[in-house]
């Protein structure tokens, strides 16, 4: 009976030790830890990590993604009948059905159809720099078909395979470069936001079921070698564009607990110029009150922070996970 009640007193002595350690703060807040100059480097920091990017950036990337889709275009898409979908499909199959006009200048025809349709159905605001990216696509196209005359029926590689990863990667990255930046490359986003404001059709699977038919039709054209390269080009599109703006959207989540919190949080908010969420959790084992300090970085100040915490504490323990969907101050927009 004696034993009994001995161990419910420990228990509760027990219960009592974790209920204080509960109220003691985990870490000194770093306000009195840092000087007014640090924090005002974090705001600076931080204010700049949140702020669209200005006009010259947004200028050369929009235009740098736009590049890189007409090159795939030209170089890649055209000689080989690749016809995954959107204007670009849809003027590769006319350029084959009315062979005295290139591909370029039926993507003028199409681009401007779509905008005069913008311009009717849609504010002129929401879809101005849709607009530019429309025919600033159709005029690279242009351009490149006239500095590659020969690349609209020979393939550069002679290689379909080849031909058709290019024809993915190159728009791929070009699409998360300018879907980065808030922008779109024109053409069927502006039928998409048209279908959005005036219709109850899932935008998608609207836009899914047009680039199937267009894969069909290229199927019909070019025969079923060229029809299953368009299919593997469409579904392939997918993947790596998702994967591209994900890729670009990046960072990272790290969860560090260690017996050296304030070092680390003061490395984090000195010279990483980040902030942390700070928390306290309990061992399993042990039962021991630890300090769980969660922060979101960028891969380059994951590495470092990383390093740092093995240098003060060999022992700490680290989770970094990815993650492309960080919203809040510090990170621009939804990332």
């Amino acid at each position: 009976m004696a034993d009994v009640q001995d161990e419910v007193e420990n228990t509760q002595q027990r219960t009592e030790d974790v209920v204080s350690a509960a109220h003691v703060a985990p870490v000194e807040p770093m306000e009195h830890l840092v000087t007014p100059e640090d924090i005002e480097r974090g705001e600076r920091a931080g204010e700049k990590r949140s702020s669209d990017p200005r006009f010259i950036r947004f200028f050369v990337t929009l235009n740098s993604g736009l590049i890189l889709t007409a090159l795939a275009i030209v170089l890649f898409k055209t000689p080989n009948h690749f016809a995954f979908g959107g204007t670009s499909g849809v003027s590769v199959i006319l350029s084959t059905l009315f062979p005295s006009l290139p591909v370029g200048a039926f993507m003028w025809i199409i681009n401007l159809v779509l905008v005069v349709l913008g311009f009717i159905f849609l504010e002129r605001k929401t879809i101005l720099w849709s607009v530019f990216a429309s025919f600033a696509l159709s005029g690279y196209v242009s351009l490149f078909e006239m500095l590659f005359p020969t690349a609209s029926t020979t393939s550069i590689t002679g290689d379909m395979w080849l031909d058709l990863c290019f024809a993915v990667i190159l728009p791929a990255i070009g699409s998360a470069l300018v879907f980065d930046i808030g922008a779109s490359t024109g053409g069927t986003d502006i039928l998409a936001m048209i279908l959005k404001r005036h219709s109850t059709l899932e935008i998608g699977r609207a836009l899914l079921i047009v680039d199937i038919s267009i894969v069909c039709i290229a199927a019909v054209l070019y025969g079923p070698r060229v029809g299953l390269y368009c299919v593997l080009g469409l579904f392939a599109k997918t993947l790596v564009v998702d994967k591209a703006i994900e890729s670009i959207h990046l960072r990272k989540v790290c969860t560090i607990i260690c017996r050296e919190p304030v070092k680390v949080e003061k490395y984090i908010v000195q010279e990483l110029n980040r902030t942390a969420t700070i928390s306290r959790g309990y061992g399993a084992f042990s039962g021991n009150l630890v300090t769980v300090i969660m922060c979101v970085l960028s891969r380059r100040e994951a590495v470092k922070l990383r390093r740092y915490a093995r240098e003060v504490d060999p022992g700490c323990f680290i989770t970094i996970v990815d993650s492309s969907e960080i919203v809040g101050k510090g990170f621009r927009g939804t990332n």
